[in-house]
């Protein structure tokens, strides 16, 4: 276990008598400033109830009933500041303990998770390195299909071609390629931005080919696939993110290159813990970082390419995708809509 697994432990040992809610509190000797103003009002009331005797005149004989009742009358509102004063402590107390409890509460599972990822690379963890591996090889599988089915130029006879020469036939072959612009229809973009569910998803896969093979879409496949590669070694999962619903008008603003808190809507993962290991990564992982501004801008500027021609139901769908949702986590962590 790791050092801050075992201090967290040690410190959650002695929580009872530390943390208790009827422990003995350091805070709760301290004269407060609701002690003080109780006091103050004690006093004053006090003043104001002599005056009013010393003024009236108290009587020289009164019946027990009538000095129960002046007695009430004087002791009453003493004992209620005093009552406000106590619950205004109470409730302090209670705030910083909630609070305290939830930080430990954090520390307690970031430790867990990084005792998983220790596992994992331990090879401890059988079955979640079995489903990397396979998500890897589906991805490289469907890449390789994509890039068969491209059509290659036949080298000039007597020609040796040269390193570059791939890539800049590739260039010369892109704006007069009517058949890659047509691969990909919106129920194929849809279902490449979720992924294939298993081997068996011949329809995912597919989809992935379309993705691919069509030059507008190749590249956030790619940027996505190594974006969920890296959060899943925090333990960070779509599947397992329930993002606010997100309304179609939004993307379609987006995508038309409105920015601004007017968006923010967009940003509607709100689960803490996933977004303070995701914060912590984008501060201290260069590779994380780079990784997640290149994903997010192909993300933008795909969308300006396919939301025009979606419907609402399209852009539904699209929003419940692993990578949208991936967009989602990543622009509230980075602050895009702010």
């Amino acid at each position: 276990m790791s050092d801050e697994a075992i201090r967290v432990d040690e410190e959650t040992k002695d929580a009872p008598v530390r943390m208790g809610v009827f422990g003995d509190h350091p805070k709760r000797r301290q004269f407060s400033a609701a002690d003080f103003i109780a006091l103050i009002l004690s006093l004053v009331w006090l003043a104001a109830s002599l005056a009013f005797f010393f003024l009236v005149g108290i009587g020289e004989a009164q019946d027990p009933l009538t000095m129960l009742v002046t007695f009430m009358a004087v002791a009453m509102p003493i004992a209620m500041f005093w009552l406000g004063a106590s619950a205004a402590k109470s409730a302090r107390i209670i705030r910083e303990e909630s609070a305290r409890i939830q930080n430990t509460i954090d520390a307690m599972r970031h430790s867990y998770i990084e005792h998983q990822q220790e596992q994992t690379s331990a090879g401890l963890n059988p079955a979640l390195e079995k489903r990397l591996s396979e998500i890897a090889d589906l991805a490289k599988s469907a890449r390789e299909a994509a890039l068969a089915s491209s059509p290659q130029p036949d080298p000039e006879p007597g020609v040796e071609p040269a390193q570059s020469e791939p890539a800049q036939t590739e260039l010369a072959l892109e704006p007069v390629a009517p058949a890659s612009s047509g691969l990909m229809t919106m129920a194929d973009f849809i279902q490449a931005m979720n992924f294939p569910e298993d081997a068996d998803d011949s329809v995912g896969f597919r989809a992935m080919r379309a993705a691919l093979a069509d030059h507008r879409t190749a590249g956030l496949v790619r940027a996505a696939q190594d974006l969920l590669t890296l959060l899943s070694e925090d333990g960070i999962y779509m599947d397992d993110l329930h993002p606010d619903r997100t309304r179609p008008e939004l993307w379609r603003r987006f995508a038309e290159g409105e920015r601004g808190a007017a968006l923010s809507g967009l940003a509607a993962v709100r689960d803490r813990s996933c977004l303070s290991l995701t914060a912590a990564r984008m501060r201290q992982d260069t590779v994380f970082r780079d990784t997640a501004h290149h994903f997010i801008n192909r993300f933008d500027k795909v969308l300006e390419l396919f939301v025009p021609a979606a419907s609402d139901e399209d852009l539904v769908k699209l929003s419940d995708t692993r990578t949208a949702r991936a967009f989602m986590l990543l622009s509230r962590v980075s602050g895009t809509f702010d």
